[in-house]
């Protein structure tokens, strides 16, 4: 069965808002070690040069990052990057607010360097995105698949080198082309802590054509029968494996995608509910009320105000 196909994952991104900050670099030498707080957002650096130890604060091993290499800190936890084992870290916080001519420097010669930033999402994105991924997100940068994520690198380092005009917006788009790289990555090499929910199903042979079919037509009125149609498979099969995957049958699925549009629609306020009721496949005001109410535990005019 040929069914047009879309992509969830730019799906989502768009729907929660991504945004992204480039923040101080840092350059380091000799025997190093800084601990950072907890941070607001999605926190990620990147290895330019050399390399180092990455610790996180309830990750039981210590994450060796190369020359390169990329890391996301998914959940708001404390860590650490040191030169090595044994060396005693200081607060990271005074040799930031001590940075010169946007760099930041601790111990001794140019060993390393790194540059930083978080993203920043809409208030669905840990339902949605983050929830689904795991504490850490380590992308080796020394892998033929990485090729995008390291031009990336180079470009934004090279903005920020030279200073050329509207360096900062080029920046911030650079650093939201390798966070989709990076996830694209992750999914592709099943990176270590796995995904979860709809992001692993995107990974799954048979659960990936599924969602993308009801991404792309989610006003649609699917069947299981339809959808198993579209993943050439039976029924029952599909069921079971969207099940297992995702953690809920694929027309529970489909109902909360349905109402996460609804919902990003009424925050736009720019639609009647009427029209959104039918943009998003229900035939009426009233059922997608019950629907909404059933999920959010408001109604649509109620979540608007």
């Amino acid at each position: 069965m040929s069914v047009q196909q879309a992509d969830p994952l730019e799906d989502v991104l768009t729907l929660v808002g991504t945004t992204s900050h480039l923040s101080v670099g840092l350059v380091a030498g000799g025997r190093w070690a800084l601990s950072f707080e907890p941070p607001p957002g999605v926190k990620f650096n990147a290895v330019l040069r050399g390399h180092c130890v990455l610790t996180v604060e309830g990750v039981p091993e210590p994450i060796e990052l190369a020359e390169g290499d990329c890391f996301l800190l998914v959940q708001p936890r404390a860590f650490t990057l040191a030169s090595g084992p044994g060396v005693r870290p200081v607060p990271a916080g005074p040799v930031f607010r001590a940075a010169a001519d946007g760099v930041a420097r601790t111990g001794s010669g140019e060993d390393v360097v790194f540059i930083g930033g978080r993203f920043g999402f809409g208030e669905r994105a840990q339902e949605l995105l983050l929830d689904a991924l795991p504490p850490v997100v380590h992308v080796p940068g020394r892998t033929a698949e990485a090729t995008t994520v390291r031009w990336a690198l180079e470009q934004i380092a090279a903005e920020l080198r030279e200073r050329p005009l509207a360096a900062t917006l080029v920046t911030e788009h650079l650093a939201l082309v390798m966070l989709i790289h990076l996830l694209r990555l992750h999914l592709a090499v099943g990176g270590p802590g796995g995904t979860s929910g709809w992001l692993a199903g995107l990974a799954d042979p048979i659960v990936a054509p599924a969602l993308r079919a009801m991404h792309a037509r989610p006003a649609h009125p699917w069947t299981v029968s339809e959808l198993a149609g579209v993943a050439a498979v039976s029924r029952s099969t599909l069921a079971a494996r969207f099940k297992q995957v995702v953690g809920r049958g694929p027309l529970e699925y489909l109902t909360g995608w349905r109402i996460e549009l609804a919902a990003d629609r009424l925050r736009r306020g720019e639609e009647t509910v009427e029209t959104i009721a039918r943009q998003v496949g229900y035939a009426s005001v009233s059922a997608l009320s019950n629907a909404f109410k059933r999920i959010t535990g408001v109604s649509p005019r109620d979540y608007r105000r």
